[in-house]
């Protein structure tokens, strides 16, 4: 056990409820855990000390939706969306081909890569989504590689239908919330569903959802991706943790989410890749629903592992100002994992601070695409 004093900040951001943004301060931790933040000048004594010179520091990202498990390369799909096709679902099947032959190992080394990116960009907690193999063996061996990598894994098997079930859909939900689930929830700590046009159905969703709640796994989904539908409905009233990509929304729907626990995980890495339009987060902050950023990191619709580019999109096309953006990013994400250890740097936070190159986080905007993390400090949360 030892402590560290990270002084000489110049913008810190904890998030406190009084000050949630302070200069020329300081931080302590003990065994990587904040226990003190406030002005320079009243630092306690530590056995380490730090001086960063005044840069900005911020909380750790983090990336409530990714899906890192997977293999193959869709590359030419993201080329031929730039020259003007549209995008559909199918593109998942091709992924899920590739997924099915690669090696425990291959998955796990190439899911270690992209983590390894993130952290380099500031994350310091991931979840991450099985859903590229979509067979009992293949679904369990992704989320088991997963869980080596965070605790914050989560049962994808209601991706899409597979190739072999395309005639049977129903054979497929009985397989997902009957063998599947049975062999995956001990992997996992959430349910997810794809509940959009060429994926399930609300009704369908809802059969999935409500299987992996009676197991003791949370919910969440994606939905609203791809143009209205019922699905945030269906997330507010299974009290759903998030509903994630939320681009299609009625008033209605931002109605419930404002009255509701459940977050709004919006994800612009994947409208920049799709030429979808951006959802606006100036209309959900505004009628008091909660927001999260993530990356939706995948190789079909959103290949980016970095939360500032995340951050920068949603300044510039989804109507936040930075703090805005960075609380989504960091307090958001904490709240879309039902998490109040992370995402901040009050006493009790285990995610670690990132030291900025910068002198404020608004350079994490105002320098789109420029890495600007310097260090990260601390954290006992495993990414």
């Amino acid at each position: 056990m030892s402590t560290m004093l990270v002084t000489g900040i110049g913008e810190l951001t904890t998030w406190d409820d009084e000050r949630p943004v302070r200069s020329d301060a300081a931080v302590v931790l003990d065994d990587g855990v904040v226990t003190w933040t406030g002005d320079s000048r009243d630092a306690p004594d530590a056995d380490e000390r730090l001086d960063v010179d005044g840069a900005a520091v911020i909380p750790g990202f983090v990336d409530s939706h990714t899906h890192l498990m997977f293999a193959g390369d869709r590359a030419d799909e993201f080329a031929a969306r730039m020259a003007g096709e549209s995008y559909t679902a199918g593109g998942i099947q091709r992924t899920v081909r590739a997924t099915r032959v690669a090696s425990d190992d291959e998955l796990l080394a190439h899911a270690r890569r992209l983590l390894a990116e993130l952290r380099a960009q500031g994350t310091t907690t991931v979840e991450i989504k099985s859903g590229y193999g979509l067979t009992v063996d293949d679904e369990t061996r992704s989320l088991r590689l997963a869980r080596t990598l965070t605790p914050e894994t989560t049962f994808l098997g209601a991706h899409v239908v597979p190739d072999e079930y395309a005639d049977d859909r129903d054979a497929y939900l009985d397989l997902v919330t009957g063998p599947m689930l049975d062999a995956c929830a001990p992997h996992a700590r959430w349910i997810d569903v794809f509940c959009d046009r060429g994926a399930f159905t609300v009704e369908e969703s809802r059969r999935v959802l409500e299987a992996g709640i009676a197991r003791g796994l949370g919910a969440r989904l994606h939905g609203a991706q791809l143009g209205p539908s019922a699905a945030v409905e269906l997330a507010v009233s299974l009290g759903a943790a998030s509903v994630d990509h939320a681009s299609f929304l009625s008033d209605r729907d931002v109605e419930l989410l404002a009255g509701s626990s459940t977050v709004a995980t919006l994800l612009p890495g994947a409208e920049f890749s799709t030429r979808q339009p951006y959802p606006s987060g100036r209309r959900l902050l505004d009628a008091g629903v909660t927001i999260a950023l993530a990356t939706d990191c995948n190789p079909g619709t959103s290949f980016t592992t970095s939360m500032p580019f995340c951050l920068a999109l949603a300044v510039r096309e989804m109507g936040l100002t930075v703090p805005e953006a960075l609380r989504a990013a960091t307090l958001g994400g904490a709240a879309a994992l039902r998490r109040d250890d992370v995402g901040h740097l009050r006493p009790g936070a285990t995610g670690g601070l990132v030291v900025l190159d910068a002198p404020s986080a608004v350079h994490l905007a105002y320098r789109p695409g420029v890495s600007l993390v310097q260090r990260i400090v601390g954290g006992t949360a495993p990414a």
